[in-house]
């Protein structure tokens, strides 16, 4: 996935559609994200213990990653994300992902 957990990211399509956010944490076998403050849903919860009141509650719910751009910390813009091959020695080689509007690198 290219979406890493803690990356800025705007909401590009769906009901949250403009907002920003940060990645709270990512499931790359579904495809998903979580990002906070986005896609809030109410879930009415039942009373544990006798006595106790039930309740509605917030809770933020996954989101498609392919509904989000990320926001370079560089340039400030939302854009895509490319991969570059860096080599550090004769064998060693590291991906690094990198913003494709000002082409530096994302952290």
């Amino acid at each position: 996935m290219k979406i890493k957990k803690n990356d800025k990211v705007l909401i590009i399509s769906g009901k949250d559609r403009g907002k920003t956010g940060r990645v709270l944490r990512v499931f790359p076998k579904e495809g998903r994200i979580l990002v906070e403050g986005v896609n809030i849903v109410k879930k009415h919860q039942k009373p544990k213990r006798e006595g106790e009141k039930g309740q509605v509650i917030q809770l933020p719910k996954p989101i498609d990653a392919s509904n989000v751009k990320i926001i370079c910390p560089n340039c400030g813009k939302a854009s895509r994300i490319g991969y570059k091959i860096i080599l550090k020695d004769k064998k060693q080689k590291i991906k690094t992902r990198i913003c494709k509007k000002c082409g530096q690198e994302l952290s």
